[in-house]
């Protein structure tokens, strides 16, 4: 490949990992408008919202606390990696900081959604959660920088060589406990809106999802190598995956 066809390979599947992003955090911010709780990664964010509505902490947004969050992440991949912690990595940094504003965006583009019924509000999740799914399917396709939501088990998995699931599960635990401690820390009750039966549900469904609609991204496969000798970009951490 000549440098002119590396440069055109290396944005070509760069736009398409944004692409995926939006659709993630599309998803996300569904899920938020359900009033039935947030996708994983954005409990924690959601209580520092609302918190910072409430005048306890900064005025943030759920995109920009997710920034934090992601920042978070990628520090505690650094200790816990120690001289195995891989420089480009860093580059978990843009990523969050392009997903967080994303969310931001998002949660704006769909201001019009505000379901009230109990019905309205069970579509919004799983529409949410369905939505999120397709995203995360294609972004692992685009297989790129890992995100730091991921990074942060990989990285435990490596050391620990525990299963990377496992960690997955391990994280994801952690944040929704975190959610909920923080309630009872900032408003000392449950915040059901925030961790509730939606949370629950997408855990176990999102992933669902992504293994389905894993099975029929042939054509995103072939927009990805939109030309023969297509040259992909791998930065990610998942070849340090245990299965």
């Amino acid at each position: 490949m000549t440098n002119k066809d590396k440069i055109v390979s290396f944005c070509w599947q760069h736009l398409l990992l944004l692409f995926s992003l939006w659709v993630m955090t599309l998803g996300i911010a569904v899920c938020v408008k359900s009033m039935l709780g947030s996708s994983v990664i954005s409990t924690v964010p959601y209580v520092f919202q609302d918190a910072g509505n409430a005048g306890l902490v900064p005025a943030w947004t759920i995109g920009q606390y997710t920034i934090v969050i992601n920042a978070i992440f990628v520090l505690l991949q650094v200790c816990i990696l120690r001289r195995q912690f891989e420089p480009v990595q860093l580059f978990q940094l843009v990523l969050g900081c392009i997903f967080g504003s994303l969310i931001d965006f998002n949660m704006w583009l769909t201001w019009w959604l505000a379901p009230t019924a109990l019905w309205e509000q069970a579509i919004s999740q799983i529409a949410g959660c369905t939505i999120l799914g397709c995203g995360i399917a294609m972004e692992v396709r685009v297989g790129s920088i890992t995100m730091p939501g991921e990074g942060l088990p990989i990285a435990l998995s490596r050391i620990s060589g525990i299963e990377f699931p496992k960690c997955k599960i391990i994280v994801d635990c952690s944040l929704v406990t975190l959610s909920v401690v923080f309630g009872y820390v900032f408003f000392g009750e449950w915040q059901w809106h925030i961790v509730g039966i939606g949370t629950l549900f997408a855990m176990v469904y999102v992933g669902l999802v992504v293994k389905a609609v894993g099975r029929h991204l042939g054509w995103f496969q072939s927009i990805l190598n939109y030309k023969p000798g297509f040259r992909r970009y791998v930065y990610g951490l998942a070849r340090y995956i245990k299965h």
